[in-house]
């Protein structure tokens, strides 16, 4: 599989961790698009949510146990922060592989976009 982030998750290609566990690994984006912008990823690959059945559900419990670590860590409860899931193209998915956004130290406007 040629999936960008299944190669960041092998550690194929380098990219700034900030949390990691046997399910998930969270990493900061390259082109954020607030002050601080993280990437929740799966180690699994599903392209999107729908794609997870019943059988492997437990995917996003892990995967926001994750984001919860590094809510924590960041401290972001505090300035507030917005998660963010895109699938497909049109709606802003540039990787077809699962992954939460985690946007925070600015203020976020509505509706998003």
């Amino acid at each position: 599989m040629d999936c960008l982030f299944c190669k960041i998750v092998k550690k194929e290609i380098p990219a700034p961790r900030v949390y990691e566990d046997e399910h998930a690994i969270v990493v900061k984006d390259i082109s954020p698009q607030a002050p601080l912008h993280f990437l929740a990823l799966p180690r699994k690959h599903y392209a999107g949510v729908h794609e997870v059945g019943a059988a492997d559900n437990k995917l996003f419990e892990q995967l926001f146990n994750a984001i919860n670590a590094v809510v924590a860590k960041e401290k972001l409860a505090e300035a507030g922060y917005r998660l963010v899931i895109n699938f497909g193209e049109k709606a802003g998915q540039s990787v077809p592989h699962i992954h939460v956004h985690i946007l925070s130290g600015r203020s976020m406007h509505w509706p998003p976009g």
